[in-house]
């Protein structure tokens, strides 16, 4: 093998570790272009593969991937082989880690967002039954084809995933970013749904985010991320991520936070869940109609109110922000208190509600907005994707 031939091996060996849920975790915080070079040398100098912590068990199997990498032609190849032109070759290891993570995504919003992708390249590069039996043997494993067929029939036309460039990244607050990204080709969705998100400091997984703005005429998209424990698409997006890298977003996803027509609103926002509501702010301000908008932005205290420069620049006469801190004895007496707290304080008749935040302010919003006497029907909360 040529030393081109054994970078390539490297990096093919590198996405089928990160894509183990088991021995992805010992890559956080490392460079992953320096083990990269570093395993390309063990191949050519035949030293052995470094265990990074691994156990004996764990460094077996991650030694079984790098002999599988240099024994075995590549996914694509062999797809490529029995069913020429099925996929495109740049698009073949976004596939093959998609569908390896798959089989193992036990968490079921991370795998709605990773069903969501698969079910719109499943339709657009033109899958059919008899390529499941080819595309297993091509992984060595069997796919959960009935949950991709299922997505299959959700999801629309269209690319499976658009690369985006991250042309800034702002540490907003202790566990926060707020990521800008461009895609290369432009993304239609509308403020208030989410997409999918994947690095490939992390192939396979895809996690949801939210624009926080509405299309702009340049195309950017705002995202606004919080590292969840546990969770490594998120952490590396908040603390490993910076301007030049790739990512994907993948197709949009409502969230049932669509605005109407002419309707008065009340916003109540805690943590992240501001970014959607910041984008129907945005697409009120494009035709404000003459609804007014009263938006409330929760947070522990002023320090970790992340967006506020941002907020600050949000002048409109029809529109009221009203910060809301839970932990914050110095801030006015008016301002203290939950968001959903502060927020029915400033309810007003006939105003639509719209609630969005971390998961533990949505478990009793509705049931607590309902006994206030906001209108079922006036109410909007998220309804299938995790806000944090």
């Amino acid at each position: 093998m040529t030393e081109a031939e054994f970078r390539e091996a490297a990096a093919r060996w590198l996405s089928l570790v990160a894509a183990d849920a088991e021995l992805s975790p010992y890559l956080m915080g490392l460079d992953w272009d320096r083990l990269k070079a570093h395993v390309a040398r063990t191949l050519t100098t035949g030293e052995v593969l470094p265990h990074l912590g691994w156990s004996e068990a764990q460094h077996r199997r991650a030694t079984d991937y790098l002999t599988g990498v240099l024994s075995r032609p590549t996914f694509w190849e062999q797809v490529e082989d029995r069913c020429p032109g099925l996929l495109p070759e740049r698009d073949g290891p976004l596939v093959e880690a998609a569908l390896r993570q798959l089989t193992h995504e036990d968490s079921r919003p991370n795998r709605l967002a990773l069903l969501t992708v698969l079910g719109r390249a499943y339709r657009h590069y033109g899958l059919r039954p008899e390529h499941e039996g080819v595309i297993d043997d091509a992984l060595r494993t069997r796919v959960p084809w009935r949950r991709v067929e299922r997505a299959v029939r959700r999801a629309g036309e269209g690319p499976a995933w658009w690369p985006a460039e991250v042309i800034d990244h702002d540490r907003a607050a202790d566990g926060i970013a707020v990521l800008t990204v461009r895609p290369w080709r432009r993304l239609l969705w509308r403020p208030g749904q989410a997409v999918p998100v994947c690095t490939p400091r992390h192939p396979g997984r895809w996690r949801w985010c939210c624009p926080a703005n509405a299309p702009r005429p340049d195309g950017t998209v705002e995202l606004h991320v919080r590292a969840v424990r546990g969770g490594a698409v998120s952490t590396s997006l908040v603390h490993e991520v910076r301007p030049g890298e790739l990512l994907h977003l993948g197709p949009p996803a409502d969230t049932g936070l669509h605005l109407g027509e002419g309707r008065d609103l009340l916003l109540i926002a805690g943590g992240t869940g501001l970014a959607p509501l910041r984008a129907l702010v945005e697409q009120v301000a494009a035709a404000p109609g003459g609804r007014r908008v009263t938006l409330v932005v929760g947070a522990r205290s002023v320090e970790s109110l992340y967006d506020a420069i941002t907020l600050d620049k949000l002048r409109h006469d029809w529109l009221t922000i009203v910060p809301a801190f839970s932990h914050d004895l110095c801030a006015e007496p008016a301002e203290q208190g939950d968001a959903l707290t502060v927020g029915l304080y400033h309810h007003r008749p006939g105003q639509h509600v719209y609630v969005c935040g971390p998961p533990l302010m949505l478990a009793g919003a509705r049931l607590r907005l309902l006994a206030a006497g906001v209108p079922a029907d006036h109410l909007h909360l998220p309804n299938r994707i995790p806000w944090q």
